[in-house]
């Protein structure tokens, strides 16, 4: 679960939910690939202030429910996720590349939505489950205090 983020001048509890579809919606995303970006986004926490609270696939997208402090816009957000999810996709898995005709990973596409601390984040995480077919949860993370210890892998 999330919890405030407190930086010298503010406290912040700002929380997104993500959709990023593959290009061309191909079915990319395997067991190998599913590894490697959730590997790169619990490297991607440790060097920027986002925490991600929950990581789960569909085959032919990927869903992100991300805590982020306010000096990161949601664009910001996503060129960061997707640029370095996609280098490391292709370097670590260099069939995608090929699948893809050479291609981007991420179309330019993508979803953003806001989710409340006021609401449940519980309500989020089961509609993103209940958005495919054959959603799995690759990770979610049981509350942040700066420590990758805190995480629970999936």
């Amino acid at each position: 679960m999330s919890e405030n983020i407190h930086k010298s001048h503010n406290v912040s509890r700002l929380m997104y939910h993500f959709v990023f579809p593959t290009k061309y919606r191909r079915v990319v995303v395997n067991g190998e690939v599913e590894q490697v970006i959730k590997e790169t986004c619990l490297e991607i926490s440790k060097r920027y202030d986002l925490y991600f609270l929950e990581i789960g696939t569909d085959k032919d997208h990927v869903h992100f429910l991300i805590q982020a402090v306010p000096s990161y816009s949601p664009m910001q957000i996503v060129k960061i996720v997707k640029s370095i999810t996609a280098k490391e996709v292709f370097a670590r898995c260099p069939e995608v590349k090929k699948k893809l005709w050479g291609g981007n990973f991420w179309s330019s596409g993508y979803y953003v939505g806001t989710v409340s601390e006021h609401g449940n984040e519980e309500v989020i995480a089961n509609y993103v489950k209940n958005q495919g077919s054959e959603y799995k949860k690759l990770f979610r993370n049981k509350g942040i205090e700066g420590q990758l210890s805190m995480y629970d892998y999936v």
